[in-house]
């Protein structure tokens, strides 16, 4: 974002002068590209490293620059206006189109937690050997319960330690024979197939790691800290705006970063353990983990099922917060974490009947392979239009004031959108 000023000012957001406590200056972009890496994404990554082996570990770097400037736009885009993505779509573009990026957000949310819970049931039910649906419900009414209950400040601070979750998956590489010579390739030589197994496996990394429910929670997430700090809308005080941007650009680089290194790391594991032992076909994070069990032992499979459940609890309260987000802005009621439950009823309940639509998914049979398969559907069809309306907003001075895009930002953008564009188009040819 483009600033008249980048001195600090009494309103900044910038750390103590002195001081720099990164776990502070981290947060809706660190938890953010965590919960990117939700149980459905980690079966993908697994997917992708049983069949391929190191072979597609680029598409990590590849995605990158992508997901960290379309985060860092939404990010942008919540503290300049002071208002999420579904309200700035409410104020400034038609509501046929509102309503239609709403619903599918809705509907691949639900179809998404619905896949996540049961992938934590099923991890936890690999761990003790009972049945798994009563996990379930147990998990659901755990993050329902985080969501409504614990006080914003503190809700964040079990969120950024949940992201730690994450670091079992390096763990599960440390507990591995890793080839290095041939990961480290697979990593930094793009090396493309076109065949049909190829073409899928990036439109479907990419639909994971640049997903719309992501964009509402970034954007959402900045307001609601603007409400914590008890501080104005960057729009309305662009002189002070640059420490703060500075903060979003750091936290978002960092938690786009983290995830993707995370993925890597996930598909270097299966790549060394599965793909290596001939296993080629995971169609779930908790048959990951099961199959590493004969293939590297029993700590490397607790492991892997540990970290679905630490990563569920993480991604779960964001895919029913960013429901929450913007189902509220649609219809203008009292939003967010900050607020006590019986001040935003509405919202509160919005976040409580989609865990629990998710959660009916499981009980009544949810095949987990097909929900995820139209949930990436739905999230291919949503991602590029609405990225294209969040490029409109970010770059129209009547909405961001002096704080519009800069050129590089706004380029890289339209690239991201192109990019998503045609693997949209791809994955319905595919199809």
């Amino acid at each position: 974002m483009e600033t008249q000023s980048t001195e600090p000012s009494a309103t900044s957001l910038a750390p103590p002068r002195g001081r720099f406590d990164i776990f502070r200056t981290l947060g809706p972009g660190l938890i953010t590209g965590a919960a990117d890496d939700d149980p459905s994404g980690i079966a993908t990554y697994s997917q992708v490293g049983a069949q391929f082996g190191y072979a597609l570990g680029w598409t990590m770097l590849f995605s990158y620059p992508l997901m960290a400037v379309t985060q860092g736009i939404s990010a942008g885009i919540g503290a300049v206006t002071g208002q999420g993505i579904a309200c700035n779509l409410r104020r400034h573009y038609s509501p046929w189109l509102l309503r239609f990026a709403v619903l599918l957000l809705l509907v691949a949310n639900i179809v998404n937690i619905g896949a996540d819970l049961s992938a934590m049931g099923e991890a936890l039910g690999l761990l003790t050997g009972t049945a798994h649906r009563l996990y379930a419900l147990l998990f659901a009414l755990a993050c329902i319960a985080l969501e409504i209950f614990v006080s914003y400040r503190r809700y964040v601070t079990v969120l950024k330690w949940l992201t730690l979750s994450l670091l079992s998956y390096v763990a599960v590489v440390l507990s591995v024979h890793v080839p290095w010579g041939a990961a480290l390739y697979g990593a930094l030589v793009p090396r493309m197939v076109f065949d049909g197994d190829h073409a899928m496996a990036l439109v479907a990394v990419l639909g994971t790691t640049i997903s719309p429910y992501l964009f509402f929670w970034q954007a959402g997430e900045e307001v609601e800290e603007l409400h914590r700090q008890k501080r104005r809308r960057l729009g309305a005080n662009p002189h002070a705006a640059g420490p703060e941007l500075a903060r979003i650009r750091t936290d978002t680089l960092f938690g786009m970063g983290f995830s993707n290194l995370v993925a890597m790391v996930i598909i270097i594991a299966t790549a060394a353990t599965l793909h290596a032992n001939g296993i080629t076909q995971i169609q779930t994070s908790s048959q990951a983990a099961e199959a590493l069990r004969p293939v590297a032992g029993e700590f490397a499979f607790a492991i892997f099922a540990i970290g679905i459940i630490g990563t569920g609890m993480l991604a779960v309260p964001v895919l029913a917060g960013s429901a929450a987000y913007a189902v509220a802005e649609m219809f203008e009621w009292p939003e967010g974490l900050d607020r006590r439950p019986r001040e935003a009823k509405a919202f509160y309940g919005v976040i409580a009947v989609a865990t629990l639509g998710g959660l009916t998914l499981t009980f009544v049979g949810l095949d987990p392979i097909p929900a995820l398969y139209w949930s990436a559907v739905v999230n291919g069809i949503l991602a590029a239009p609405l990225m294209a309306i969040m490029m409109m907003i970010a770059t129209n001075p009547r909405i961001m004031g002096h704080l519009t895009l800069p050129r590089w930002m706004a380029l890289g953008g339209a690239v991201a959108t192109v990019v998503m564009a045609l693997a949209s188009i791809g994955f319905f040819v595919l199809l």
